[in-house]
């Protein structure tokens, strides 16, 4: 099971990477760039505050199983 966590952390660094990647490049840019008021506002709350508490959020939580953290026998 400690086997599969390890796996999962590495998944989740993964998904915390991909999560960066579209929530800057696919929804949070193009927003930023079309001039309209509510895009810009609707990218910027993407850009500066959703993507760094989603991806930093999930990193920590990869690193963490990554590391070990959650094995039972540490408990």
């Amino acid at each position: 099971m400690e086997f599969l966590k390890k796996i999962l952390g590495i998944v989740w660094i993964i998904l915390a990477l991909a999560t960066a990647y579209f929530c800057i490049v696919q929804f949070g840019f193009p927003k930023l760039q079309t001039g309209n008021q509510e895009d810009l506002v609707f990218g910027l709350i993407i850009v500066f505050i959703l993507t760094p508490i989603v991806s930093i959020g999930l990193g920590i939580f990869g690193y963490f199983a990554l590391k070990g953290e959650y094995d039972e026998r540490k408990m």
